[in-house]
């Protein structure tokens, strides 16, 4: 079983776009077996929130649904439990670093070589979603 948090600021639009994209892209491959996939968030501003309601439609204009998703924040014992813990931008991938204490086995990536576009600020969900079905595309080439 592969083990993947995807991580954002608040986990109510890019991490958790990025969690049902893949969940999506595992489900299409047969691959559901395989992958647990979560998301979570380095601030604690929407602990219990849902998913944004843009990003919700944004997915579901796709056909994905995010139902019962609420936003939980990154913890150090998610460090331990997923093999791999994906943040979305540069602040995002220091935060991660912080809350865990560090990344001594090579677990904390960022899903794109670039910042995925944050639509909280930008919003411009096509761009986010972009982002988050090409890097997730790339996981699950690489089989992680």
């Amino acid at each position: 079983m592969k083990r993947i948090l995807f991580v954002c600021h608040g986990n109510i639009c890019r991490s958790p776009m990025a969690e049902f994209i893949m969940k999506q892209l595992v489900k299409d491959a047969g691959l559901e077996d395989e992958y647990e996939i979560a998301s979570a968030a380095t601030s604690t501003e929407e602990i219990g929130n849902s998913v944004y309601p843009p990003a919700r439609r944004k997915l579901a204009e796709h056909g994905i649904r995010c139902d019962g998703k609420t936003a939980r924040q990154l913890t150090r014992r998610d460090y331990d439990r997923y093999d791999l813990l994906v943040g979305m931008d540069d602040a995002n991938i220091w935060n991660m670093n912080r809350i865990c204490g560090g990344d001594p086995e090579g677990k904390i990536i960022k899903l794109l070589s670039r910042d995925v576009a944050d639509p909280w600020y930008t919003d411009d969900f096509d761009a986010t979603w972009d982002d988050c079905l090409e890097g997730c595309r790339k996981l699950l080439e690489c089989r992680v």
